[in-house]
C-alpha cells in the first residue's frame, strides 16, 4: 500500500504547474528601511523641543505629513509627490512635464540658431 500525502500532492502539483513552494515571514515588510528613513526625516524635520502642550507637537508631526505626501517631490517616484501617484495623477504631471522639455529644447535650439546665425 502506497500512502500519498498531501504534501506530496501539493509537491506534484506545484511542480507540474512550475511553481515553487517559498517559506517566509507572514506579511514582512517590504522594505524596513523605508520605514527608518521617513522615521530620520521626520526627526530631522521636528526638533524634540519640549512641547507646552501635547497639541503642538502633534500639530507639527500632521502639518509635515502633509509637506512629505501632497508638497515634497520624491526622487523615487519621478520627482512627483505621494498624493500625485496615490491619485492617478502621476501620467498626466509626467506628460505634462515631457511636453515642457520638448518645447523648451525646440526653443532652445531657435534661439541657438538665431544667434549662430
Amino acid at each position: 500500500m502506497v500512502r500519498v500525502t498531501v504534501a506530496d500532492d501539493l509537491a506534484t502539483w506545484l511542480d507540474h504547474n512550475g511553481m515553487l513552494h517559498v517559506r517566509g515571514a507572514p506579511y514582512p515588510s517590504p522594505d524596513p528601511g523605508k520605514d527608518r528613513r521617513w522615521h530620520q526625516t521626520l526627526k530631522n524635520r521636528i526638533p524634540l523641543d519640549n512641547y507646552c502642550l501635547p497639541n503642538d507637537l502633534e500639530r507639527r508631526v500632521r502639518a509635515f505629513v502633509e509637506y512629505y505626501n501632497h508638497v515634497r517631490y520624491h526622487e523615487s517616484i519621478d520627482n512627483l509627490t505621494p498624493a500625485d501617484v496615490c491619485f492617478g495623477r502621476a501620467e498626466a504631471i509626467l506628460a505634462e512635464r515631457k511636453c515642457i522639455k520638448r518645447d523648451t529644447i525646440a526653443n532652445r535650439r531657435l534661439q541657438h540658431q538665431l544667434q549662430a546665425a
